[in-house]
C-alpha cells in the first residue's frame, strides 16, 4: 500500500468542542491544567485521536452562549459538542425556563448543523429551594429527551464538596479537580463514540 493510499484511508481526527463557562475556560488555572488540554491528553493515552477545543468563556450565561455559538461552530467545525452552560444562570437566580429557552435555541442550531451533542446538566444549590432545583432538573431532562441527546451529570457533581478539588472560592475546580473530572468524562466520550451510550429516551 502506498503512503498516499494509507493517508487517504486514515480515519480523520474527531474534533470535540467544550462549549461552556469558566469551568471549561479554566478560571484560575494554567492553560495546561484546563479541562480541554487534560481531556485531550487522556483520550490520546487511551489511543483515541481526538482534538479537544476549549470554547469556554468565564461568566457566560446561556444567553451569552447563544450569541456566540454559531460563530464558534463556524470557526471550529466540530464533530461533537459538549454543551455545558447554565451554572451562571443559576448563580444569578435566573428562571429555569429562561435557561431552558436558551439551551433549546442552541440545541436547535447544533441539530441543524448535524453536530452530535452531549448536554451537561447543571444542578442548583440547596439555598435556591427544592422547587427551583426540580424545575432546572426537569428542564435539562426534557431538552435531552426532546433532542434525543445524552445527558451528562453536572461537571462539578463529584468534587463540589471536596475543598482539595476546588479553588478557594468554592465555585471553580482546582487543577486536581479538573483531573478528577477528566477521567469519567473521557470514558463517557469514548463510550459515546463507540455508540454504547444511547440518547435520552
Amino acid at each position: 500500500m502506498s503512503s498516499s493510499t494509507s493517508i487517504a484511508q486514515a480515519k480523520p481526527t474527531t474534533t470535540i468542542v467544550l462549549f461552556g463557562d469558566s469551568i471549561i475556560a479554566g478560571y484560575g488555572l494554567a492553560e495546561q491544567e484546563t479541562l480541554a488540554v487534560q481531556l485531550e491528553a487522556y483520550l490520546e493515552s487511551t489511543q483515541h485521536d481526538i482534538k479537544v477545543i476549549n470554547a469556554g468563556v468565564s461568566g457566560d450565561t446561556t444567553s451569552a452562549g447563544l450569541t456566540r455559538i454559531a460563530w464558534t461552530l463556524q470557526r471550529t467545525k466540530p464533530d461533537i459538542v459538549l454543551l455545558a452552560l447554565g451554572a451562571n444562570d443559576v448563580l444569578r437566580g435566573l428562571p429555569p425556563a429562561t435557561t431552558a429557552q436558551n439551551l433549546d435555541a442552541m440545541l436547535e442550531i447544533l441539530q441543524n448543523n448535524d453536530i452530535k451533542v452531549i448536554l451537561s446538566r447543571v444542578d442548583a444549590p440547596a439555598n435556591l429551594g427544592k422547587t427551583y432545583a426540580q424545575e432546572l432538573k426537569t428542564a435539562y431532562e426534557t431538552l435531552a429527551t426532546s433532542y434525543e441527546v445524552p445527558l451528562y451529570p453536572f461537571l462539578l457533581q463529584d468534587i463540589f464538596n471536596q475543598p482539595k478539588l476546588m479553588l478557594p472560592d468554592g465555585i471553580h475546580p482546582s487543577a486536581a479537580g479538573i483531573k478528577a473530572i477528566t477521567k469519567p468524562l473521557g470514558n463517557y466520550i469514548i463510550e459515546y463514540m463507540a455508540k454504547k451510550i444511547e440518547p435520552m429516551p
